[in-house]
């Protein structure tokens, strides 16, 4: 982790302002009910003036939310004002001496204030996520491919006719153009594609709907179907599989960061497990992957579900070897390179990741984020792997380090396991640029810091291993945590 000086928290100062997200109508409403809670103990000549402004503005910008559409964090703030407002005019209309006793106002004052002050805490809590820009030298392209494979059947229903259906997101290096085009949708091609998987995702871990209604509103920095850039130039693939009940989307920041420097990075929905997949026709398919609470019986569902997961990552990328191998027409044709291809994952993705790279030699490197690496360990992995984890506590699973230090050590290349100082489980997905900043659930790393990390870390890796970059990797990696090095032979 980096020092942290006067600088530092100056740049933590600016990332809660950020990180609140305000729009002009949100940022009138919260100053016009402040305002009117603290006009009262203004002197009398400026208090008519003040309240009435006060007044005009928060009422003219709430209104124009209502219509617009309001964030519940705003709720709290509308409360506050509306009852502190009868306080605030009636010395106006009825005179210096119908006054209420000055504690009594000034508790009020002190109640209306701290109802208000929950709508920033809420939006600090649960933001309308704002995306770290990419710091590579190409804008980023974004588009979602959908495919069905005609040789596997859908195991999560009944229907012999199913066919397995993936659908995977591609972001990609673009060509930087003067004109200002819309930006991705985060979560989805629509926003209301965006809903319905920010509602799945919330129900997943438990949480009501309405918590994560700003996450569907943000904007990444990907251009939808942006030109590729280069004029031939081939860019390595890293295929990425979410954790359990993860979406395609949910490492957009770090797929970015990766486009911007020359990778082509194809994520997947798996349908019946990510939370959920709205496919091309408009049907939505929600997770049917469900723990059964049993250790035993949940390690065989989740070898399962990795091994179809495996499946899933190697069919894509067949299809986009075949893409890179059209007639053209698509304008990634021939800009594929199929003969540099990672596997990485988060979570049960990672797993995923490590058993793809057993079964399918198209993959040169691995990638794992904070998975539990369940599943067979043989053959054993020839693939140079980065196994990035979160510390290790008395509340990890006791299987999780020993079962890890032992496929690293078993493989037949060099293997890295980088422990992030100050990472949680959702540190290796964009989690901690929406969800509250609790330690335990994101990390300590902060907003900012928790992407970038994991994103330098990553392209270390991949610089090395996929573009023979630097010769030193271990020094490269041990700057962002404690690292230890499995080589053949001689363990760690």
């Amino acid at each position: 982790m980096c020092p942290r000086g006067s600088g530092t928290e100056h740049g933590q100062v600016n990332e809660i302002i950020m990180g609140l997200n305000l729009s002009p109508l949100e940022v009138l409403t919260l100053l016009g009910a402040v305002t009117l809670v603290m006009a009262r103990w203004l002197p009398a000549a400026a208090r008519p003036r003040v309240t009435i402004a006060a007044g005009t503005v928060f009422l003219l910008s709430a209104i124009s939310l209502c219509v617009t559409g309001i964030r519940w964090q705003l709720l709290p703030v509308l409360a506050g004002a509306i009852v502190a407002a009868p306080f605030a005019f009636s010395p106006l209309v009825r005179g210096r001496t119908k006054r209420i006793r000055w504690w009594l106002a000034l508790l009020g004052s002190v109640a209306c204030t701290c109802l208000i002050a929950t709508g920033p805490a809420t939006m600090w809590a649960f933001p309308v996520p704002v995306f770290p820009e990419p710091t590579g030298g190409f804008a980023v392209g974004t588009r979602v491919l959908q495919w069905t494979d005609p040789d596997r059947p859908e195991t999560f229903t009944a229907d012999p006719q199913d066919q397995r259906t993936v659908v995977a997101q591609l972001w990609y290096p673009a060509r930087h153009s003067s004109v200002d085009r819309p930006r991705a949708q985060y979560l989805g091609r629509t926003e209301d594609e965006a809903r319905t998987v920010s509602e799945a995702l919330a129900r997943g871990v438990g949480l009501p709907g309405f918590l994560l209604d700003g996450v569907p509103q943000a904007r990444a920095h990907a251009i939808p179907d942006a030109p590729v850039a280069g004029e031939g130039e081939r860019f390595p693939i890293v295929l990425f599989s979410p954790g359990s009940g993860g979406v395609r989307t949910q490492n957009t920041a770090w797929a970015e960061e990766l486009a911007s420097h020359g990778y082509v990075v194809a994520a997947l929905d798996h349908p019946y497990d990510s939370a959920a997949v709205v496919l091309d026709d408009g049907r939505t398919i929600t997770t049917a992957t469900v723990s059964t609470g049993d250790r035993d019986e949940d390690e065989k569902l989740a070898h399962d579900w990795t091994a179809i997961r495996a499946a899933d990552l190697r069919f894509v990328l067949t299809r986009l070897d075949g893409l890179d191998r059209g007639d053209g027409a698509d304008p990634l044709a021939g800009r594929l390179d199929t003969e540099r291809v990672a596997a990485t994952g988060h979570s049960m993705g990672g797993a995923a990741a490590l058993q793809t790279a057993r079964q399918d030699h198209r993959i040169d490197a691995v990638i794992n984020l904070d998975g539990y690496p369940g599943g067979p360990l043989s053959p054993d992995l020839g693939q140079p792997t980065l196994a990035l984890t979160q510390a290790i506590t008395p509340d990890t699973d006791p299987r999780y380090p020993p079962r890890l230090t032992e496929v690293l050590s078993r493989g037949t290349a060099t293997n890295y396991r980088l422990t992030i100082p100050g990472a949680a489980h959702l540190t290796f997905m964009d989690g901690a640029l929406y969800l509250p900043p609790v330690p335990s659930i994101v990390g300590s790393l902060g907003r900012d810091e928790s992407p970038r990390v994991v994103a330098a870390a990553t392209l270390a890796f991949l610089d090395s291993v996929l573009r023979h970059g630097s010769s030193d990797l271990a020094r490269a990696l041990s700057t962002y945590g404690e690292l230890s090095v499995f080589r053949l032979g001689n363990g760690r």
